[in-house]
């Protein structure tokens, strides 16, 4: 007796915002916006998933939790850090599960529940889209394989999360930028680091700039980043980002780091900082 042994390792990789490429038909999933705050008054958001690829693709959605490290990563907990609190419990969304042909969109609708009765501060969880798998329908092997073996397929499974955040009383969160220096690679190309320095009882999210003024006047934009967050509780937050080289005399002037809120009606400078250069 011949025994014939299929087993289907799933891999789960996933990215915490953007665009993913699944393969096996899964499609592309773009989602927009990519992050969702309900501050003020708000109680309804809606998210739009559209499938960008050339395959019909199906996406179940969760919640699941995150810690953000003092260097920007994260790592999924299931108990709150102190300081944290979570945001599913109070956040109801509808569908749950959706298929998506090639080019098509659909809308889930996100509501806070309950937002009354939340103590002041910040809640947050982050909302998981989750590619499903296409199943290998019965009898789909190759005649020529040896069923004496055993065969194993890797199937990955992609997945995005983006952050839900609901925002509860008044803002108390101010940040700071400190420690600011340069460093170069092996290869000569110049970085500068520095540290964000949150307080407050929210978290804040920004995009950084960075200008070099040469000692004649000149300013020259030298790198630019949108989207950087030091989410509660964290308070200290390290960062690096890589300067633009040509024609850029890093040994005069100085440089000037902004890093502002990502908004064109009320433009906000939450913190800048400058380093004098040699």
């Amino acid at each position: 007796m011949r025994l014939f042994r299929n087993i289907s390792i799933f891999l789960v990789l996933s990215s915490l915002t953007g665009v993913f490429t699944p393969v096996f038909g899964q499609g592309n999933l773009l989602v927009t916006p990519r992050r969702v705050v309900f501050d003020g008054s708000r109680r309804v958001m809606e998210l739009n998933l559209a499938n960008t690829g050339q395959e019909a693709a199906r996406y179940n959605i969760s919640f699941v939790q995150y810690r953000m490290t003092e260097d920007g990563a994260f790592e999924e907990i299931t108990e709150p850090d102190p300081g944290q609190f979570f945001a599913d419990k109070h956040l109801r969304f509808f569908p749950r599960n959706i298929f998506l042909e090639p080019s098509e969109s659909q809308t889930v609708r996100m509501q806070v529940l309950g937002r009354e009765r939340l103590e002041p501060g910040e809640y947050r969880s982050h909302v998981y889209f989750r590619a499903v798998p296409d199943e290998l329908a019965l009898g789909e092997i190759d005649p020529d394989a040896d069923t004496t073996a055993v065969s194993i397929r890797l199937i990955p499974i992609f997945g995005i999360t983006i952050p839900v955040i609901i925002q509860v009383g008044e803002n108390t969160t101010k940040v700071s930028i400190l420690d600011l220096g340069l460093t170069k690679d092996e290869e000569g190309q110049t970085y500068l680091g520095f540290t964000f320095n949150r307080s407050g009882n929210m978290s804040v999210y920004g995009d950084i700039t960075v200008t070099h003024v040469a000692p004649n006047g000149m300013e020259t934009r030298v790198g630019i980043v949108n989207g950087i967050a030091v989410y509660t509780p964290n308070t200290i937050r390290k960062f690096q980002l890589q300067l633009a080289e040509e024609g850029i005399d890093y040994q005069s002037g100085k440089l000037l780091v902004t890093y502002t809120a990502q908004s064109d009606v009320r433009p906000q400078t939450y913190a800048s900082a400058q380093l004098d250069l040699p």
